[in-house]
């Protein structure tokens, strides 16, 4: 309990993102007081955090921590959920879940979900164009982030290789015309030279003006890639940082995550 106590406390010598001012876009994401529960579990307690436009921030914390259900809870996919969960002005709390996608959010999920049946470019144009305000990647702009997909464009899609189906499973998202990229464990058990490539297209897409919300344990893998950080622990964010100050912050990360 006391890491939790310590990192509490330099939550409140960090600074938050500052408040919007007048004429100011609105956050890409902001959540205030966000309580969610799977049935009788209450599992998260009270979550505040914010993505501005353009900006990559990861949530970072050991397994069980709440990072998997908050994405979740954005996306309508938990239980009952109170607060507030605002995407580019609009609240979002109350919406069923078939409506948060329209509003220019894109879940990829840890699982990634690709289809055995299908060819990976069939997988690629499953899901609809959504009237979200923007378009979408177009097919060449995707092929150019992940050459690997149009390579294997006619191979089934689970006989891609893991990093492969991942690049796949980001690459859905790109094309529905989402800005908000909810992103889980993208780089989970893949090889280095895969996860540099899906880190240098995360950085493309951040130049393209896309808002990333990453869900990460790899910190070397984040570490190059957000602007800001949140660590959760039980279901709460215990500590807010910037890149700048991941080097002063070194000790109350090693004891929240064990870096």
């Amino acid at each position: 309990m006391s890491s939790v106590a310590d990192a509490s406390s330099a939550v409140q010598a960090t600074a938050s993102a500052p408040p919007a001012t007048h004429g100011s876009p609105p956050s890409a994401l902001a959540i205030e007081n966000l309580h969610a529960w799977y049935g009788e579990s209450h599992v998260l307690h009270g979550v505040n955090l914010t993505v501005q436009p353009g900006e990559t921030v990861c949530l970072l914390g050991r397994n069980g921590a709440g990072r998997t259900s908050t994405l979740r809870a954005i996306m309508g996919l938990t239980g009952r959920r109170t607060g507030s969960i605002r995407v580019a002005g609009t609240e979002a709390i109350n919406l069923p879940r078939h409506r948060v996608a329209p509003l220019g959010v894109g879940y990829c999920p840890e699982e990634r979900g690709i289809f055995a049946s299908l060819s990976a470019r069939e997988n690629l144009f499953l899901p609809p164009d959504l009237k979200t305000g923007f378009s979408g990647l177009s097919t060449d702009e995707i092929y150019a982030l992940f050459p690997n997909l149009k390579e294997r464009a006619h191979s089934p899609g689970t006989r891609l290789s893991g990093g492969e189906q991942q690049m796949l499973a980001v690459a859905r998202i790109l094309r529905t015309g989402a800005r908000l990229l909810l992103l889980d464990e993208i780089s989970e058990g893949l090889a280095p030279v895969i996860v540099q490539a899906l880190g240098r297209a995360i950085t493309a897409l951040k130049h393209k003006g896309f808002s990333v919300l990453l869900v990460e344990q790899n910190f070397r893998f984040s570490a190059h890639l957000a602007d800001r950080f949140y660590v959760m622990e039980r279901g709460q964010i215990v500590l807010e940082i910037t890149r700048a100050d991941l080097q002063k912050n070194r000790t109350a990360l090693q004891n929240l995550l064990g870096v």
